[in-house]
């Protein structure tokens, strides 16, 4: 191989996530001339000097190892299938080095992508490039501090398709340029207003990630949906069905039905509208949903009716909020104008229904549960023992696959399991300066600091967790770690009490919170913790799927009967956490209680009774291994959700005009 072609094919692995969750690509571009598991491969490629493609050239054994990842990437790519559905989510999470997601929505929409460019569904994403993303958290004084650092679409493997968008905004329009990302097989559209022809105010509409005031947040779901529908036709792909991820896009309706009003009466276009729009609601409470006022909306939505010569109560009745006429709900009018609705876990479908009782479709909303990408949340040694005892089977949810990793020997299951407990105390001690024993049950709890979430209920009876704490018969080491929104002063206070019971000595130094949580801190988590707590108040987890993470690590779950555990846990593959049937300080006293009793019998048969600690470990993936991948929640999608909709809907061929 000569450098050019050396150079245009580290360009290329580098611009494709599908190294993010392929071990050996990752290694690959780490190994270069100024590589680091820390830097985005694609600034790696960018920095190669001329002498450094000259050494590369000469070695041979370099060469056979790119042109092996080449030749993976090109097989998984040939066949990727012309879109014909389009995701549209606010937040992707794919990398730690791509900061454009802040938790669980994003995270769901990351492995949704992979896992349908894995399964070969035609799918394309369709999302906002935020040139300073989400924050990096840092501690000060104990508490938490955001820092944003600004970001080159050039240097995250972003593609400049050449293609610019307008989006209708009151006395002007705002352009948004088209960048590409490919995710495997998958591509994912972002749309950026950071560009020459806008105002100062329009370009900084995707400046960073849920930041801003209300006005801010309306006009970039103005992008995501109107933009970025406009962005699928401009790209010339025939869309058949629209796939809301959140009520973030749902203004996508406003410019499919401007295609078709003209020369069709407005109950006609929603009609055609309506069948190529599926909803997804992750929000089991109404503090969740976004709600704007009447004024505001009204100036940027208003004008749309205008120009179909209808009242703009055509719009406004779609989404009103069904407790407030004053205000727009964007659930509201998701569920309004979409054919199909889901909540994400069997109990989050129920309270959805409940919640949504009389809203456009709410009274049928099914369920989903969510899943998560196998490759992308399974720590690379465990990946590779989990290959040579099972075949790659088990990333893509086969029972034979996991039977077989649930029966290996007792002296590789726990040399698995210790293995990950050994390299989460390296983090420990360089990150927070603890010590972690790695024979000690650890206990890891990691999620947004919300605080229907609970993160401190364990601190509710300090006497029984000092105790915990305190026995070295029976060590017990919690590992903490997440977020709380740069707004949420409640999240924050949360926080900063964990923070500081960890640096109590009522801890006894068996109490840690990791700062500076993200997708590659987690993954360390979820390696080395052997139970994941999940605390929240029932029924508002949607699904949770932290858990899951944990599961395809080898870990059990000690959790509240909410969200995926509530249909997955069968009495042997984990522990339920009773919630109580009382309200506020009473059922938080109640819970604590519970958990804490939880937390001392796993502990008691982890070091007393180590042989069923490691059957319950079996039994977890026996049983839960199978049901926790995006590649099973794929399938349900397409069964369930995409194929009957695509049958029913045709295709959308005013897009590509």
């Amino acid at each position: 191989m000569d450098r050019a072609s050396v150079y245009r094919d580290l360009k290329r692995l580098a611009a494709n996530y599908r190294w993010s969750w392929t071990p050996s690509s990752r290694r690959l571009l780490a190994s270069l001339p100024g590589g680091s598991e820390l830097q985005h491969p694609a600034l790696t490629v960018a920095f190669l000097i001329e002498d450094d493609l000259v050494r590369l050239t000469g070695d041979d054994v370099f060469i056979a190892r790119l042109q092996a990842e080449v030749a993976d990437l090109d097989a998984l790519t040939a066949d990727a299938p012309e879109p014909r559905i389009a995701y549209f989510s606010p937040e992707y999470a794919l990398s730690a080095r791509l900061r454009q997601y802040s938790g669980g929505l994003g995270v769901l929409a990351g492995d949704h992508l992979k896992a349908a460019g894995d399964a070969g569904i035609p799918l394309v994403g369709v999302g906002l490039l935020y040139r300073r993303g989400f924050f990096r958290q840092m501690l000060i004084d104990g508490e938490q501090s955001e820092m944003y650092f600004p970001m080159e679409p050039l240097e995250v493997g972003a593609i400049d398709t050449g293609y610019v968008v307008s989006v209708p905004f009151p006395g002007r329009d705002v352009l948004a340029r088209l960048w590409r990302i490919d995710v495997g097989r998958t591509p994912l559209i972002l749309l950026d207003t950071d560009m020459d022809g806008n105002e100062l105010e329009d370009r900084q509409i995707t400046d960073r990630l849920y930041a801003g005031d209300r006005r801010h947040r309306l006009e970039q779901e103005l992008v995501l949906g109107v933009g970025g529908a406009r962005a699928l036709a401009a790209l010339g792909w025939n869309i058949e069905l629209y796939h809301l991820n959140e009520g973030h896009a749902g203004f996508a309706f406003l410019e499919l039905v401007n295609r078709r009003v003209n020369g069709d009466d407005f109950d006609t276009a929603i009609k055609q509208v309506r069948s190529m729009l599926m909803f997804t609601t992750h929000t089991p409470v109404p503090a969740g949903i976004d709600r704007f006022e009447g004024p505001l909306v009204g100036a940027y939505v208003d004008r749309w009716a205008e120009d179909w010569g209808a009242s703009p109560d055509v719009i406004w009745d779609l989404g009103r909020d069904p407790d407030d006429p004053h205000m727009f709900n964007m659930a509201a009018l998701c569920l309004n104008v979409s054919a199909a609705a889901n909540g994400v876990s069997k109990l989050h479908g129920e309270t959805a229904k409940a919640m949504f009782r009389g809203v456009g479709i709410g009274d049928d909303i099914t369920s989903v549960t969510n899943g998560v990408h196998a490759r992308t949340w399974t720590g690379r040694w465990t990946q590779h023992v989990y290959d040579e005892a099972a075949g790659p089977g088990w990333a893509d949810g086969d029972p034979e696959a996991w039977e077989k990793l649930a029966s290996m020997d007792e002296e590789a299951l726990r040399g698995l399991r210790r293995g990950g407990s050994e390299r989460l105390a390296r983090v420990v001690a360089d990150v927070a300066g603890h010590k972690l024993d790695p024979d000690a049950l650890i206990i890891g709890f990691a999620r947004r600091f919300a605080p229907y979430k609970r993160a401190t209920l364990v601190l509710r009876h300090r006497d029984r967790l000092r105790e915990l704490l305190a026995s070295d018969d029976r060590p017990v080491h919690f590992i903490f770690g997440g977020t709380a929104h740069p707004r949420d002063d409640p999240g924050k206070r949360l926080l900063a009490e964990i923070v500081g019971f960890g640096l109590s000595p009522e801890s006894n130094g068996r109490f840690t919170f990791l700062p500076g949580y993200d997708m590659e801190m987690a993954l360390m988590m979820f390696g080395g913790c052997d139970v994941w707590l999940n605390t929240p108040v029932r029924p508002r987890e949607a699904s949770g799927t932290s858990g899951e993470k944990a599961v395809l690590n080898g870990g059990v779950n000690a959790s509240i009967l909410d969200g995926w555990w509530a249909e997955m846990y069968d009495g042997d593959n984990g522990w339920a956490i009773a919630a109580s049937d009382r309200t506020g300080e009473g059922r938080d006293d109640d819970d604590a209680a519970s958990a804490l009793d939880v937390i001392a019998e796993a502990a008691a048969e982890y070091h007393d009774r180590p042989g069923e600690f490691l059957s319950r470990v079996r039994r977890s993936m026996r049983t839960l291994g199978p049901q926790v991948t995006a590649a099973r929640m794929l399938r349900d999608y397409d069964e369930r959700l995409y194929s009957p909709l695509l049958a029913s809907a045709g295709p959308d061929e005013t897009s590509a005009t």
